[in-house]
């Protein structure tokens, strides 16, 4: 089983976006020297406790500073941009870094109503036009729209041989439908959408036609996870996250909290009753109970590979987290 890395690129509280951003290269290195399969960053907007709203940007740095490791985005938000202009961007980055980058294709927003209309020079992203998009955008890349469409003859730039692996990423059965249709390669955000994941996944294996670019399906599953030395610390260390998201919950936009600041919450019994209704994103606990969870939901899903998002309330907590991770599947 494969083991790969979600990023969003977490500000925690006292620090800034420098930091999380330099964060985020140092773990991409790490990874790299780990054996993770694959590094992704995701795109979200206006989010204090989030840095990255171009990953694209950020993954010609990462891809620099790496050697080995494939490279990409969990994911680019497409409804919001050209699929001429993503695909010459990706062109780019496959120049810079041949054979190791991804290309993971989202269709939600990423933040709020007035940011994503911001982000769209005024106009929402309409994700009806969405399988269009990504239609175009492969063929655009593989240089196979019709002589017929409008855009045949425009030269897609760099030429260069090779194209990125292409992702449709979701939490529903809608990109899972789609990516079995188009013949695309699928992941599913288990750290968003904890129940049915499963099947849709499945669903997407048996229903796939395959296609020049994906002759087979391929899966992976994104969970949230802490692992720690042991099982307690584990759960000490998510309660910045369980914090974290009853902040989400009241509309509030802050940072990451710090473990200190998370240990000094007094919840009501109704925050209790929500944060605990939030765990099934999460797998917490000792790379034992890390390494048999995520094997489980590996087969759950019939996935080959589980991509791990992790955030704590302190960046040595989460390498730490990857490290115990990558030692406990080291013979996988």
């Amino acid at each position: 089983m494969k083991l790969s890395i979600l990023d969003q690129s977490p500000v925690i509280s006292g620090l800034d976006a420098r930091r999380a951003i330099a964060e985020s290269l140092a773990l991409a290195r790490r990874a790299d020297a780990l054996g993770y399969t694959r590094y992704w960053l995701a795109e979200h907007h206006a989010i204090a406790a989030l840095a990255d709203p171009c990953p694209e940007i950020l993954l010609a740095r990462l891809g620099a500073e790496t050697e080995r490791i494939r490279v990409g985005t969990g994911g680019v938000l497409l409804p919001y941009y050209s699929a001429f202009k993503v695909a010459e961007v990706f062109r780019m980055l496959e120049a810079l870094t041949p054979g190791r980058i991804d290309l993971g294709i989202g269709r939600a927003p990423g933040g709020d109503t007035r940011t994503a209309h911001a982000v769209g020079g005024g106009r929402f992203p309409d994700a009806r036009d969405f399988p269009e998009q990504v239609w175009q955008l492969v063929a655009h890349l593989d240089g196979t729209l019709p002589e017929s469409h409008p855009f045949a003859r425009v030269r897609l730039q760099p030429e260069v041989d090779g194209t990125p692996q292409v992702w449709l990423l979701g939490s529903s059965d809608y990109s899972a439908a789609l990516a079995s249709q188009l013949g695309l390669r699928f992941a599913f955000a288990h750290f968003i959408n904890p129940q049915g994941g499963d099947l849709v996944t499945r669903a997407y294996r048996e229903n796939y036609q395959p296609s020049a670019r994906e002759p087979q399906p391929s899966a992976i599953v994104c969970t949230f996870a802490i692992c720690a030395e042991t099982d307690v610390e584990a759960e000490r260390l998510a309660t910045s996250i369980d914090l974290r998201r009853l902040h989400m919950a009241l509309n509030l936009d802050t940072p990451v909290p710090t473990l200190e600041e998370a240990l000094a919450h007094r919840y009501s019994d109704e925050e209790r009753r929500y944060v605990a209704g939030q765990r099934a994103r999460a797998i917490l606990g000792s790379p034992q109970t890390c390494r048999r969870e995520i094997e489980a939901m590996a087969e759950r899903y019939a996935a080959e590979e589980v991509m791990v998002l992790t955030i704590t309330g302190d960046y040595a907590s989460r390498l730490r987290s990857y490290e115990l991770l990558a030692e406990a599947f080291k013979d996988a």
